[in-house]
C-alpha cells in the first residue's frame, strides 16, 4: 500500500491463541465475549502481523513474529499456524533476508522476536544478516534478569544472536533511525516497550505493538492482563487515540486476527472507534525485479 513516499506491506506471519482473560485483564467477560468469541479453553484467535517499510533508501521489519522454533508440545499449547515459509519469507514480493536494512523490535518477548534469528546448518543465526536490529537498552537489560513473572515471556536463543553477530542496535529512548521512522518509548506492557511511527508527505502511521495488540483493546483501559505496567498504557493509550483521531494517523495492531490497519475516530458518545481498511489493502505490492 502506498503510503506517501513510503510502500507498506502487512505479512501475517501466523495464528496463534492465547488465554482471553490474560489478553483483556481486569475487563469482564460479559463485556469482552460481546467483542471476540473464545474457544472451550478460553483461548481467543490472534495473528501476528509484521510491518514492511520500503522507501527507495531503506528497506525496514517491524517485528518478527513467532518464527518457526517450536517443539510440537509448545505448538499445540498456543495453536500456532505458521503461515509463512521463514525460509524465505519475503520471496511473495520478491525480496530477499538480505534486503532488510533494518529490524526494529517493540520488545523481546517470544511472540515479536520468535523470527529475529533461523537455524542454519545447526547454528542459530540472524535471520536478516545485512539489518541492524534496533530495541531499547532498558529491554534488552530487562530481558536478561527478568523477574518470576516476565521470566517465561522471553528465550535467550531469539536474541542472544543478534549480539554475538554484530547486529545489535541499541537505543535509550526516543529517537528518529532513519528520516520520518521514529523509535517511541512507551513502557506499560514492559517497563521498556517501544512503539514505532512513520511520517511521510504529511502523513503519519503508528505501529501500537503490545500497548494496543488488537481493534478490540481501543477502549483506554482495556490493557492486558499481561501489561507489567496497566497504568502506563492506559495513560499512553489515551493520549496516542487522541493524536490519531485528530490528525487520521494511521493505526497498525500486531495481533489484530482481522484487518490489522485502519484510522480512529470519535462516535457520538465520545468513545474511540476502529475503522478498518478495506481488505483490498492487505494485497501485496506486485512482484519486483529490480
Amino acid at each position: 500500500m502506498k503510503f506517501g513516499d513510503l510502500e507498506l506491506t502487512i505479512i501475517r506471519e501466523c495464528e496463534f491463541k492465547l488465554d482471553a482473560g490474560a489478553m483483556f485483564g481486569v475487563v469482564p467477560k460479559t463485556l469482552w465475549s460481546k467483542t471476540t468469541i473464545p474457544d472451550d479453553l478460553n483461548r481467543i484467535n490472534l495473528a501476528c502481523n509484521l510491518l514492511l517499510i520500503e522507501s527507495p533508501e531503506f528497506k525496514i521489519l517491524v517485528e518478527t513474529g513467532m518464527g518457526p522454533r517450536w517443539t510440537e508440545a509448545e505448538s499445540q499449547r498456543y495453536q500456532i499456524k505458521t503461515l509463512v515459509n521463514w525460509e524465505n519469507i519475503l520471496a511473495p514480493i520478491g525480496l530477499t533476508h538480505k534486503d532488510i536494512d533494518a529490524v526494529i523490535i517493540s520488545h523481546l518477548h517470544f511472540d515479536h522476536m520468535g523470527g529475529a534469528v533461523s537455524l542454519i546448518n545447526n547454528e542459530l543465526k540472524p535471520s536478516f544478516p545485512k539489518a541492524k536490529y534496533f530495541i531499547q537498552a532498558g529491554e534488552w537489560q530487562d530481558a536478561h534478569s527478568p523477574n518470576a513473572r516476565a521470566k517465561a515471556s522471553y528465550r535467550h536463543d531469539d536474541f542472544e544472536p543478534i549480539k554475538q553477530y554484530g547486529l545489535l542496535e541499541l537505543v535509550n529512548g526516543e529517537c528518529e533511525i532513519y528520516p520520518g521512522i521514529k523509535l517511541h518509548l512507551t513502557g506499560g506492557h514492559t517497563k521498556s516497550h517501544q512503539v514505532i511511527s512513520f511520517t511521510s508527505q504529511g502523513s503519519t502511521g503508528i505501529y501500537l505493538a503490545d500497548i494496543m495488540p488488537t481493534a478490540n483493546h481501543v477502549n483506554p483501559a482495556w490493557v492486558m492482563g499481561y501489561d507489567h505496567y496497566p497504568l502506563t498504557s492506559c495513560d499512553f493509550k489515551n493520549e496516542i487515540l487522541n493524536k490519531a483521531s485528530q490528525y487520521n494517523y494511521l493505526v497498525v495492531f500486531d495481533h489484530e486476527i482481522n484487518t490489522p490497519w485502519g484510522h480512529i475516530s470519535l462516535n457520538d458518545q465520545k468513545r474511540f472507534e476502529f475503522k478498518p481498511l478495506d481488505k483490498s489493502s492487505l494485497e501485496p505490492r506486485m512482484f519486483k525485479n529490480n
